[in-house]
């Protein structure tokens, strides 16, 4: 027996989406955040001028799931994510003294 599956994406005539859960992305894992996953966290890390400290506009969201901070590793995670855009420096450790 052969099955079919239709996919449709729910676009209205403007090409907006009118759908009404659109699921994230664990920014670490690429998994799917489901809706019932209420360990999952979501972070907007802001930029900041260097001299005033003060927040200039844009900022970073990443988004981390259940199974990752189960595991202990977000704060891993993030610091990976933050260098490779270029919020952290480079060099930067993350280490526990």
């Amino acid at each position: 027996m052969d099955k079919h599956f239709n996919t449709t994406i729910m676009q209205n005539d403007a090409g907006e989406y009118v759908d009404l859960y659109v699921p994230r992305k664990c920014s670490a894992s690429n998994r799917i955040i489901h809706a019932k996953d209420y360990a999952s966290i979501q972070i907007n890390i802001a930029e900041v001028d260097e001299e005033t400290g003060r927040m200039t506009g844009p900022y970073k969201t990443y988004a981390i799931c259940g199974e990752i901070r189960k595991m202990g590793e977000s704060d891993d995670c993030l610091a990976r994510l933050a260098k490779k855009d270029g919020i952290l420096p480079k060099n930067y450790q993350n280490t526990i003294n």
